[in-house]
Formats: structure tokens, sequence, C-alpha cells
């Protein structure tokens, strides 16, 4: 093979680091750029945050000598500045020293306690049982296996293994376990708060909370009765099944079954309590003078800029390492600066151009909701649809409806009758409206929504309704029937 050489002519396109750090930033979240941000105020000398009226947060370290002086000239009227150097023994720091100022919290919003970092610890299911265990007189045989049983309850209160799993893993810890050692512990762990809780399953679970009413209780024993063995009956709503295997009226049933509906089917959750978490939108819609505007939230992240203490230091014709290094911090803080301008302004741009084309639904609702690709709104934008998927990913909007994420006014779009389109959205919006005034002892199949979208001008098939209702987590027709 011979060996040759050649030219070649060709265009790349090449990645500069401040292109990556922009791209960086564009994709980031709200909360994971207020941590970007955090980390290049730490790591960077040059940045440094600005208040609302402009002055910086942090001043700059000045020198020992300077903070000495400093703390010598500052005196308040009436105070002792010829501190003792013993105290007598049988006084205090009160009888020497007068406390003229008392001890208070400082009034400067950047001082203020934050009470929301304060919240109490949540608890969990487990915490909660295992607090009620220790309050118990357990063995210590039946202690081992009582930790066992709770480990093995889910959040919701149900046992998510079965006994004879539990049997096992602890026959290799206790000696000559048996099974019925592990049935005596569950019956106690059963009863104790909330009702129902380490439940294999849902008949069980009612079954317990039942048994802990009063014994004097009008509709207890029947409820027993229905849930123990014709649990099946009431979840197929089969009111003449249930009326003749029960032998009650239509009354009766009617009062037992309101009795099952107030029991919990998941007790667990009645105990499980997270922290919150809140959605800080990226942009506000407002309508004034008849016109939606769009303005940005000043509140995502600080104002930054480069300290001109640090740079004034900077000294061109220097080559020593400390001077490159705060040059090489100069230029970081400058680039990192530019690229959160160019979000802003790029996240600001995009949601204006949503707007322009979901003024409907800021009006109606998801129900005037447009079918939109995020090709339109790169055409819209001048920019490429990578572009746009990068900020339509984890930014929010704050609108007069709702807070939505920009991913939400984007959607598919369904033929019309009349040669139209129709978005997505719209039409699970048709079909969440359509169910809610549906009557409860004749719900609405799918077939019959179709064919209520159908004489709207809609064309969709019903199992293009069956997919978006089962997205909705809606029930069919036959579980959301209700005919006691």
């Amino acid at each position: 093979m011979k060996q040759t050489l050649q030219l070649k002519l060709g265009q790349q396109l090449t990645m500069t680091p401040q292109l990556q750090q922009a791209i960086r930033l564009l994709q980031l979240s709200t909360l994971d750029l207020q941590q970007e941000i955090q980390e290049a105020l730490e790591s960077n000398m040059m940045l440094e945050a600005i208040d609302e009226n402009g002055a910086q947060t942090e001043e700059p370290r000045q020198s020992d000598g300077a903070l000495e002086q400093e703390a010598d000239e500052i005196t308040s009227e009436g105070s002792q500045t010829d501190i003792p150097d013993e105290l007598p023994i049988d006084s205090t720091w009160e009888d020497v020293y007068d406390s003229l100022y008392p001890l208070t919290l400082p009034a400067s919003s950047a001082e203020t306690p934050d009470f929301e970092s304060q919240r109490s610890i949540s608890q969990t299911l487990q915490d909660h049982l295992l607090w009620q265990m220790e309050l118990a007189p357990f063995s210590e045989r039946d202690h081992a296996i009582a930790i066992a049983i709770i480990d093995a309850i889910n959040s919701d209160g149900y046992l998510g293994s079965s006994l004879e799993e539990i049997h096992q893993g602890l026959s290799e810890q206790l000696e000559n376990l048996e099974p019925e050692e592990v049935h005596a512990v569950l019956h106690r762990i059963q009863n104790f708060d909330p009702p129902g809780v380490a439940a294999a399953d849902l008949g069980e679970c009612l079954r317990i909370q039942l048994q802990q009413l009063a014994d004097d209780h009008p509709w207890k024993k029947a409820a027993l009765h229905l849930v123990t063995r014709f649990l099946d009956k009431l979840a197929a709503q089969d009111q003449s099944q249930l009326k003749r295997l029960l032998n009650l009226s239509d009354e009766a049933l009617h009062q037992v079954i309101g009795l099952i509906r107030s029991l919990n089917p998941y007790p667990g959750r009645f105990i499980e309590t997270s922290a919150s978490q809140f959605i800080i939108p990226d942009v506000f819609v407002r309508k004034l003078n008849g016109v939606w505007q769009v303005s940005p939230n000043p509140d995502i992240a600080p104002k930054l800029r480069v300290n001109p203490f640090y740079s004034n230091m900077i000294k061109r014709a220097d080559k020593s390492t400390d001077n490159v290094c705060m040059k090489h911090h100069l230029q970081e803080a400058r680039w990192f600066i530019k690229s959160l301008q160019s979000r802003s302004e790029t996240v600001l741009k995009v949601a204006r151009c949503i707007i322009e084309h979901q003024k409907a639904f800021l009006e109606h609702g998801p129900i005037a909701m447009k079918p939109l690709v995020l090709r339109e709104i790169a055409e819209a934008a001048d920019m490429h649809e990578s572009t746009i998927s990068r900020v339509t990913t984890q930014k929010f909007m704050h609108t007069p409806k709702g807070i939505f994420e920009f991913k939400y006014f984007f959607s598919s779009h369904v033929s019309t009758a009349g040669g139209g389109e129709c978005s997505s959205t719209a039409i699970r919006a048709f079909i969440k409206e359509l169910i809610a005034s549906e009557n409860a002892a004749r719900p609405l199949s799918d077939n019959k929504i179709s064919a209520l979208l159908k004489k709207k001008g809609i064309n969709v098939a019903r199992r293009t309704i069956a997919k978006y209702r089962e997205g909705m987590s809606i029930p069919p027709s036959n579980q959301r029937k209700r005919v006691l």
C-alpha cells in the first residue's frame, strides 16, 4: 500500500469553553442554577453578589491592623472601654456591666432567621410503629420479630413480604422459631395506630379497622361479613347480589357501604409526611392593559458583578503567579456573568414565543390549547430545536391558570371534521370535562366519549380515548359506576 499526501477542505464546529458553559447553564433547572451560582461565588474571588440597591453583599477583607483600629474606635455611648483584668469572685457580669442593650434578633432581612429551615423532621410510618413497639411489653424474642415485621411494612401500611418470608428470614437469627410466634406478634402490631396497619391485603385492612369499632355499632357485623366474603361483589357494584347474599334492604345496604367507605384503605399515608417541594417559576405571565406580557423572575438567582476591589489589583504587565491567577479568575467571572445573561434572555424569548402561540389557553383554559411543536417555536425565535428543547426542560411559567412547565404547552395535533387541528391537551380537557359531568349510575364508555367528540368535530378513535384516559389515571366506565 503506497503512502500519499492529500489536502482536504472542510468545516468543523468547535465548542469553545464559553459556549459549553452557556449550554450547560441553559439546561439547568432553577435549583441547579442556584447551586451552580453558589459554587461559582465560593470558588471565584472576582465574583460577588449585589443586592437590589446595587451594594455588594460581601465586603473585601481588610488587614488585621485596620480591623483592630476600627474595633478600638467603635464604642457605644455609656459603655465602659476600660475592662478590669479580673472580676470579683462574689459578683456576676451583670453586677459590673449593665445590660444597656438587650439581646435581640437583627432587623435586617439578610440576618433574619430562616423559619423554612426550622421545620420539624418528617416522621415515617416505621418510626411511628417503632415508637409504639418500645412502649409495649415485648420480650427480647418478640422484639426481634416485631422489628422484622415493621421493616416489611411499606409506606401504604401493608405488609410487603409474606409471613413465610419473614419466618424464613428470622429462622437463622432465632432458634426453634415457630410460625405461630410470628402470627402472634403480627396480631399485636395490627392493634397499633393507625388502624388497619400491617395487613396483607385490602380485605384484611378493612376487617382490622371494623373490628376496632364498638360492638354495639349497628352495621359492624354486616360490614365485617361483606369485606370478609363479598368484597369482589362490592368492587363490581353488584347491588342485587349484595342484597340477596347479606339479606339487607336498600337502605340497610346503603348504610353498610357508607360505613366501609368511611374506612381508610391506605392507613400508612395518614402517618407518612414529607417536606413540601415548592416550584420556583422562571417567568411570570400577566395581562396588562389587555396585552399578555412576560417578565423574568428576579428571585431566581442573585445579580452578579466583578469585584472592583480585586480587579483593580491586577497588573497588566506582571507575570507573577498571583497576577496570572487573578487574570484567570477575572476572565472566568466575565464568562459566567455573560452566560447567565444569555440564559435569562433565551428563556424569556422562548417564553414570549410560547405565549404568543397560546393566548387562547390563557383566556379560556386547557380546552382552548392549540397544537404546538418545537419546530414552530424554533422558527419564531430563530433558534435550533435542540436549544428550544433545553430551554423548555425543567423551566416553569407562572400564569393566571396556574404554574406549568414550558413543555406543557407543546402537544401533538388531531384532525377535525372541518379540516383543522385540535391539540391533544385540549382533547384531554374535553374528556375530563365529560367524565366529570357524567351520570354516576351510567358512566360514559370510551366509545360514547369518542362519539361525543365527533359531534364537536374532533375525530378521535376509541383506543386514543382509552390512552388519554389512562394517562390521566381515570378508571374505565365499569369501575366508575356508582349504583349505591
